[in-house]
């Protein structure tokens, strides 16, 4: 058993092409033994965004804290604490804070994904 608090495991920013304002911190993974998930802990800043992209697995996101919008496509949903999304495989989707505070939440993926390399959008960095 592994008990850790989130704030002790060290925020990297995200420098995926595209993103801005996005931090992740990863809580848990195969170094912490965990045989087939990674959890990981995103904060995207007031204005700030993931970059559009796809990857060929699933992930599910549990909307901790702030305000946001998740483009599935060029589809928006809206997003609040206590939001869930299934984020399916080859998805193209992005996640925008548009609050006026921190955007959290928490992010898991398979452990095989973590070897594969997301595909950002063509259209990426255009605004919606």
């Amino acid at each position: 058993m592994k008990v850790n608090h989130y704030e002790q495991v060290v925020q990297q920013p995200v420098e995926m092409e595209g993103s801005h304002g996005c931090q992740v911190r990863w809580l848990l993974g195969e170094r912490d033994g965990t045989p087939n998930f990674a959890m990981r802990q995103f904060e995207v800043a007031p204005g700030g965004y993931t970059p559009r992209h796809s990857h060929p697995y699933e992930h599910e996101v549990f909307v901790l804290e702030g305000q946001g919008i998740v483009f599935e496509g060029d589809q928006p949903h809206r997003l609040n604490a206590g939001d869930v999304v299934l984020v399916k495989p080859d998805e193209v989707h992005q996640f925008r804070n548009t609050g006026t505070s921190p955007l959290k939440f928490l992010c898991l993926v398979p452990n095989s994904a973590t070897s594969k390399k997301a595909t950002v959008a063509p259209e990426c960095g255009k605004e919606h």
